[in-house]
């Protein structure tokens, strides 16, 4: 086999870097400066800590309870045939009031004819409805939202996601149900929560 012959090019300049390119070590240089000078400029935002706590310990909590009510703990606790208002007083051994914001509302709207009992249950009297400032956002957001801002609340939702979120933020207990009972954690006050 012999050694193809191979034509050559005329007018082929070399491939050469851009002196914009982000390799060139001037340019780097300088892109790392302007990072930090921004970072030198920027004021940064602590978050003021909030008064109601003693350490982890809110002191903000107490009888009557304010339940924030997500809708999947409205629709778990039909499937396990409890009253929610009952069976809060039996997990607190004190009065409390369920609480339904306008985007969980709106989320039960949406589900349909096959959660109407659901919708119905929160449209109890018992119950009482809190406005949220937020315009047709995630009912999610919507009760972390709450919650970060007037830590007065325990959150009631069966959502895995939402618990976890719910933990993140100091002072705030979470209730769900467990074993055909409510369950609190982070609240030391409830004797009647199953361990």
């Amino acid at each position: 086999m012999g050694k193809s012959k191979k034509t050559r090019k005329f007018a082929v300049a070399k491939k050469m870097i851009s002196p914009k390119d982000a390799r060139v070590k001037s340019n780097q240089k300088a892109q790392q400066a302007k990072q930090q000078q921004s970072k030198k400029e920027k004021p940064r935002h602590v978050e003021q800590a909030v008064s109601a706590l003693f350490f982890q310990y809110n002191t903000q909590l107490g009888p009557p309870y304010h339940i924030l009510v997500d809708t999947n703990f409205i629709n778990f606790s039909i499937r396990n045939k409890m009253d929610i208002v009952r069976s809060m007083m039996d997990c607190l051994l004190a009065k409390c009031i369920p609480c339904i914001t306008d985007c969980v509302m709106g989320e039960l709207e949406k589900l349909g004819s096959k959660y109407k009992v659901a919708l119905r249950m929160a449209q109890d009297p018992r119950f009482e409805r809190i406005p949220c400032g937020c315009k047709g956002c995630y009912a999610d957001d919507c009760l972390v939202g709450m919650v970060t801002k007037w830590r007065c609340f325990i959150v009631a939702t069966c959502d895995k996601e939402l618990r976890g979120r719910i933990r993140k933020v100091p002072g705030v207990p979470c209730m769900y149900i467990s074993s055909h009972r409510y369950t609190v954690e982070r609240m030391p006050e409830a004797f009647g929560a199953p361990r």
